[in-house]
């Protein structure tokens, strides 16, 4: 992550994508969720006080949210300038932190309640014991791709500062349900309907794509006919999106309890590459069909 923050601008192949496809740097975040999962079958192996554990992981998904809304909810954005503080009207709520503390707390909640006392001695058994989490990972999925598929998104408008004191007013049309481009997918009207669009992440990265920048994959001066939406803000680590963040870290609470049930390394390798292959064959079949999950 630290070369992607500090290359990315001069390696596009280690920058993230502007909005389709994907590069090195867009599999950082999936895999730090996926491994916050294995660690959390690991440190709930054992849950001997499942209320006291609810509390502790409560306490520590706040404490890492709070955490989220200091360092990325402006207050350090001014520290090269000396001008520290927040303006809280404008003040962006969610961020990387804030998505893995909800990603966290809900896989800790499913491994301290949601387990069996099945004994574990194949691949059946451990689907057995943890049915429960596997069920609550796909209606969660269910919901995510309900949500984003069956949304409708009305037209929509935003401002920006202009030269003095003045604000220009952009409309975006719309009008749709199901679609994943930038301006119009159902990610970015919950997030500007329940967080606020102020509230929101003001450099997209969208704002890369060929669409709005003529030096894409790099920032650059908009196109003569650019989309309205070009310069509206979007939030990567918005609500509906970080629903699907708890699957990815629910999928690594499933990896690290074939960790604590097997010991043998060639019984782990063989149970995690047959869900590896099948998720793989599922997720070329919904590009295939036009279904891609967008994970913005």
């Amino acid at each position: 992550m630290i070369i992607v923050d500090d290359a990315g601008s001069f390696l596009p192949a280690m920058n993230h994508s502007p909005w389709e496809g994907v590069t090195i740097a867009d599999f950082v975040m999936p895999f730090f969720l996926f491994i916050v999962g294995v660690a959390l079958a690991l440190a709930y192996k054992r849950v001997p006080d499942k209320l006291d554990a609810t509390r502790k992981a409560t306490l520590r998904a706040l404490k890492l949210f709070c955490v989220g809304l200091v360092l990325q909810g402006g207050f350090f954005h001014g520290v090269r300038s000396l001008t520290f503080g927040v303006d809280i009207t404008q003040i962006r709520l969610m961020g990387i932190l804030q998505r893995i503390a909800i990603a966290y707390l809900v896989t800790a909640l499913c491994q301290i309640w949601l387990k069996g006392d099945d004994d574990v001695d194949s691949g059946l058994d451990l689907i057995k014991r943890y049915r429960y989490q596997l069920l609550a990972g796909l209606l969660i999925t269910i919901t995510y791709m309900v949500l984003l598929y069956g949304t409708y998104v009305p037209d929509w408008e935003y401002r920006i500062s202009g030269p003095g004191s003045t604000e220009k007013t952009f409309t975006v049309k719309c009008g749709v349900r199901g679609d994943s481009g930038p301006g119009c997918n159902a990610v970015g009207m919950i997030d500007r309907k329940i967080l606020g669009i102020q509230h929101l992440y003001g450099r997209p990265v969208y704002a890369r794509s060929q669409q709005c920048s003529i030096d894409s994959p790099q920032n650059g001066p908009l196109p003569p006919d650019a989309p309205s939406w070009c310069q509206a803000p979007f939030d990567p680590e918005g609500l509906l999106s970080s629903v699907m963040a708890i699957v990815t870290c629910l999928i690594g609470l499933q990896y690290g309890h074939i960790i604590v049930h097997f010991q043998k390394h060639r019984e782990r390798i063989m149970h995690w590459l047959v869900p590896s292959f099948g998720m793989l064959v599922l997720a070329f079949a919904m590009d295939f069909f036009g279904k891609d999950i967008v994970n913005s």
